[in-house]
């Protein structure tokens, strides 16, 4: 195959001695040998290489130094078809062509100009840009290709590095915002098409920022990199994962709706993300909030369904962190409202909004009154109280939480001081506040200040405080007690508890959080055994203990039981205002007595709404008065039989399927064919909602939900032959 391009040596001599002579001798059309030779030089100089083909598409001629260039012989590549030596596998989006893959081009033998193609069988990967022409005789008969071929490798990887660069994370490998949103867009559109559906989830870490602060920004990274490696270990392959920027990750799940499902997985997500991480000889405490949206029930297009799983985080966060929610209409006034609370939120201390109310923590023998935990409350002249759950994460986004700490620390123990019996008064310290080199010095300033007996100040602390620097953090712990004050470890055993935490901190007493004593006179409930191991614990160290958000007789009886010496909850008062807690003082009422339901019910929620019910096509208005994961009781049909079959409305596209179990006068006990599920907060939720896409086949155009999509369905027959089989009565909220 060396002589394809050829030529004599004959015609080489003659050549030379007329070009010694001045003679010139332009290369024409005729002039074989000398285009042959032309074509020759320019294979052999490595400029571009030569290729052949049959009419059955084998390779009959490839240059020879490209063959070594593959580190292959040449011999061994003949008859190789072409689409199996050059392989269409090339990303298209570095292709930058229009024209269509090879083995359409080698079929419909239509000219080939510069198409970028992977070389099937080299020793190391080539890519090569080819070209080539259908070639065909005197009849018209095809007989092959011919064409040519350059080396693209190099500029082809770097324009793949440059393309991946564009597309993914350079700290932690994950999808960057750019490819989360092409891949996303891609999806939905063709879901839309198929009818599928595609959830996306939201996360936002909690805390992060402290880190970076306390640790320094390569700890910050260092730190995103784990989280990065924790979210893929959980996903496991089942979506796409990208960080968005700073500490914001976005995850897209093909073909999950079932809310169950992702519920589980948000709350997977939280808990894997929670644990401690160990960077660069420090330990850092974060945690992660998650809002989660479903397409196309709560939008259609790219934009719309990423605002809704916006709305969902912005909604977690907003409920005290740490938490997933599912997107719902009312968000969107959610956010508008949490804007405008950080706005208002500015003015409430200049204003006088705020103010410290007490809940009482007893002695669980005697029920004697032992300390006073101080809480914030803030009442907007407008309107009206707004929950801490919802203020404090505002406050600590907007960087106000420090100013808020040091007035509540100050007025509480100005509040105190008045107080005619010397009680303890119980103030927390956020992470935040605590962080501040000051803190200690903070502390005996506003002691002198208000001349409070230090003794009597407890400064409740929660674990993530051991974030940053642990000598630092030991040091002000020691600068604390020299003051004489005593210290709380609150929120105790919630997920970030380290043993190690209790070695050297000189605490004077364990709060064990209310999530260890919600449900646990429950069967099979193994939180009393977690119960008694920390009251354990907490005597052998010769600290006392809080069992906090005791709210009925039985959970009462447990702690006690267990050891706790100490109760503080709904059981004995809620947080009461500071003229209250004086005048209750002052008349020398200590003690207080158990006021609460005699027994835990972990599902039933008390509710007032008014929703739909249906029956044999028929809708009828009736009002929801409680609600759990099983069943509900509903008002305001008269003498349905048992065992009637009905579909409770309960809005936003959920139909709970129920049959009738109890029925007196208008009320009715249903129970679920399928359980409800949590939606992330104190509510329940149906797995699965209306489909947009079966409103759609109704006749109208695909869309997210709205709040009512039932009515667009039209599922009741105007003129059904049959009546009515009930009658609606009307209910009031003082009934029951």
């Amino acid at each position: 195959m060396a002589g394809f391009f050829s030529r004599s040596a004959r015609a080489k001599t003659q050549q030379d001695d007329e070009a010694e002579a001045g003679v010139l001798h332009p290369i024409s059309a005729a002039d074989l040998q000398r285009r042959v030779e032309l074509l020759d030089s320019f294979e052999n100089a490595g400029l571009g290489w030569f290729w052949a083909s049959d009419a059955q598409g084998r390779l009959i001629y490839l240059s020879e130094n490209a063959a070594e260039k593959l580190g292959l012989d040449t011999a061994d590549l003949m008859g190789t078809h072409l689409t199996d030596l050059f392989e269409p596998e090339v990303d298209q989006s570095l292709e930058k062509q229009s024209q269509r893959p090879l083995p359409f081009l080698l079929g419909a033998r239509n000219s080939i100009s510069q198409l970028a193609v992977k070389v099937a069988g080299g020793k190391t990967e080539h890519f090569w840009e080819i070209a080539g022409k259908p070639q065909f005789d005197q009849n018209q008969d095809f007989v092959g290709y011919r064409g040519s071929a350059k080396d693209i490798t190099s500029t082809f990887q770097s324009a793949k590095d440059a393309e991946r660069l564009s597309q993914y994370d350079s700290l932690t490998g994950l999808a960057n915002r750019h490819r989360m949103t092409k891949r996303l867009t891609s999806t939905l559109t063709a879901f839309r098409n198929s009818k599928r559906s595609c959830a996306l989830m939201m996360l936002d870490l909690d805390r992060f920022k402290q880190v970076n602060d306390t640790l320094g920004h390569p700890a910050g990274d260092e730190l995103l990199q784990q989280v990065a490696a924790r979210i893929e270990k959980v996903i496991d392959g089942r979506g796409e994962i990208g960080r968005l920027g700073g500490d914001e990750f976005q995850i897209i799940l093909h073909d999950m709706d079932d809310r169950g499902d992702l519920g589980e997985l948000g709350q997977r997500l939280i808990q894997m993300i929670s644990q401690p991480y160990q960077i660069s000889g420090s330990r850092a405490v974060i945690g992660t909030s998650v809002g989660i949206a479903v397409s196309p029930y709560d939008g259609v297009e790219c934009d719309e369904l990423v605002k809704a799983a916006d709305l969902a985080l912005y909604a977690a966060k907003g409920g005290g962190r740490g938490q997933y929610r599912f997107y719902h209409i009312d968000f969107t006034d959610g956010a508008k409202h949490r804007r405008q609370v950080e706005e208002d939120l500015r003015d409430a201390l200049a204003s006088d909004e705020l103010e410290m109310y007490f809940q009482p923590i007893v002695d669980c023998k005697t029920h004697k009154l032992k300390c006073l935990e101080a809480l914030m409350r803030w009442e907007h002249p407008e309107r009206g109280f707004i929950a801490p759950s919802i203020f404090i994460p505002v406050a600590e986004d907007i960087g106000l939480i420090k100013e808020l700490g040091e007035w509540a620390l100050r007025r509480t123990c100005f509040q105190a001081k008045e107080w005619p019996v010397e009680l303890r008064v119980a103030v927390n310290v956020s992470a935040v506040q605590f962080a501040r080199d000051d803190f200690p010095d903070l502390v005996k300033s506003i002691l002198m200040e208000t001349q409070l007996d230090p003794h009597r100040l407890e400064l409740e602390i929660t674990e993530s405080v051991f974030l940053g620097d642990p000598e630092r953090t030991q040091e002000k712990f020691e600068e604390l007690k020299r003051l004489g004050v005593r210290l709380a470890l609150d929120d105790f055993g919630t997920g970030y508890s380290s043993l190690s935490y209790l070695q050297h901190a000189p605490f004077d007493k364990i709060k064990i959080d209310q999530s260890f004593v919600r449900g646990a006179t429950e069967k099979d409930n193994n939180n009393p055994a977690i119960m008694s191991a920390i009251v354990s614990l907490a005597e052998s160290l010769h600290m006392e203990t809080v069992a906090e958000g005791v709210e009925t007789k039985d959970e009462l009886n447990l702690v006690i039981e267990r050891g706790a010496s100490h109760v503080q909850g709904f059981i004995f008062s809620k947080a009461i205002p500071h003229a209250e807690v004086l005048e209750r003082l002052e008349k020398g009422e200590l003690v207080y007595e158990p006021r609460g339901p005699e027994k835990y019910r972990s599902e039933r929620k008390s509710v007032y709404r008014k929703i739909k019910l249906i029956h044999d096509n028929h809708v009828y208005d009736v009002t929801l008065r409680n609600l759990s994961k099983t069943g509900a009781m509903i008002e305001g049909l008269l003498d349905v039989p048992i065992d009637t079959n009905v579909v409770l409305n309960l809005g936003g596209g959920q139909l709970a399927v129920a049959t009738v179990r109890r029925s007196e006068g208008a009320t009715q006990g249903v129970e679920f064919e399928l359980p409800l599920i949590s939606d992330g907060a104190d509510g329940l939720c149906t797995r699965h909602r209306v489909s947009p896409y079966q409103i759609e086949a109704a006749g109208k155009p695909l869309a997210s939900l709205p709040e009512d999509p039932y009515e667009l369905l039209k599922l009741e027959v105007a003129g059904n032959l049959k009546g009515r089989a009930f009658m609606e009565v009307g209910t009031h909220k003082s009934r029951g």
